[in-house]
Parts: C-alpha cells; structure tokens; sequence
C-alpha cells in the first residue's frame, strides 16, 4: 500500500534574499587553489612559533568594482562560502615564489576577512605551474590597473564639477532686511 499521509511544516519560513557583497563587482579572473597562512597556531599563541597552515580550499577571484574601479582579491571556501582572504590588490605588494615549488607563490597583505584589518603573510598553491603562471599575470595586471587607479590616471574628467565648485564659490548670500549692494559705476 502507498502512504497518503501529508506533512505540513510546523513553521513556515519566507524566502530571504542573500546578498554575497560582489554584486557591484566583475569578475576579472578566477581559478581553484589552496590557501595557507603564515603564523601562530592556537597553541603556540605567544610563543612567537609560526608555522604554515591550510586555510581552506575554493574559487579564488580577482573583483573589479563596476562604479570605483578598485581591484580585490577575495577567496571562499568551498562548501560553506565562507571568506578566507578578503584584500585590495595594492601595487606594493610582491608575489614571491614560494621556496622549493613552482605552482605556489607567497605575499603579504591587509586581509580583511575576519572583519578586522590584519596585516597577514600567504601562500597560495595551484593544481599546476601553468595556472600559477596565470594568476600572477592576472595579480600583476590588477596591481597596475589600481597604481594608475591610485595616481588617479583612470579618473573621469571632472572640469564640470570645477566649475560648478568655482560658480558656488562666487555666490554670496544677504541676511534678512539687508539692501543689495550697489554695483560700481552707477548701474542698477
């Protein structure tokens, strides 16, 4: 026999939207890698004993803002979505070789994952020298689009908004019960 019992939930819940913060943003590269950071582990807090330790696995993406044009590295890791590195691409940073390994490099950067900024040394590792060799080109590419970006090469032309500030500039204002003052020359 077939069961014709019907189950009706005890709670219902609405559909709740989602944002995942990238919206404004283009995804310039993207590629699956390995991450790992440089530093004390739980038990070595304090000791000033660091060693390397797997951050997670997933998707990392070079963003570019659609509207402000700056370039983010941001990582997630797989299954749970959650945010392992989070940090802008700065021209300053130098993407090392990691030692012993052609399909890894290593940098330092202000990570903002954890939501707070801390200044924290990477390693990334790829499936292959040949997708390492592509991710820096795109890191590399991104690190020059945001020192234009910086030395402000990639802004917009704004002699309307200066004329607009130097019209304003010029305006004065009279308080209540004042005349306006007379123009030289006798016009009026």
């Amino acid at each position: 026999e077939e069961s014709t019992a019907t189950f009706e939930p005890v709670v219902k819940l609405e559909e709740v939207e989602v944002t995942s913060g990238e919206e404004d943003e283009d995804i310039v590269f993207q590629i699956r890698a390995k991450l790992f950071l440089f530093g004390e582990t739980m038990l070595d807090k304090g000791t000033g004993n660091k060693t390397w330790r797997e951050r997670g696995v997933g998707d990392v993406k070079v963003l570019k803002h659609k509207e402000f044009g700056k370039i983010r590295l941001l990582m997630r890791q797989d299954k749970t979505m959650k945010v392992i590195t989070n940090h802008v691409i700065d021209p300053r940073i130098k993407l090392e070789p990691n030692a012993g390994s052609d399909r890894s490099w290593v940098w330092s950067a202000f990570d903002f994952s954890d939501g707070e900024l801390v200044e924290t040394v990477f390693a990334m590792r790829f499936g292959d020298s040949e997708k390492a060799g592509k991710f820096k080109a795109a890191f590399e590419d991104a690190q020059k689009h945001m020192e234009k970006e910086l030395a402000g090469e990639d802004t917009a032309d704004t002699t309307a908004g200066d004329e607009a500030a130097d019209a304003l500039a010029n305006l004065s204002t009279k308080k209540e019960g004042e005349e306006e003052p007379k123009k030289e020359g006798g016009e009026e």
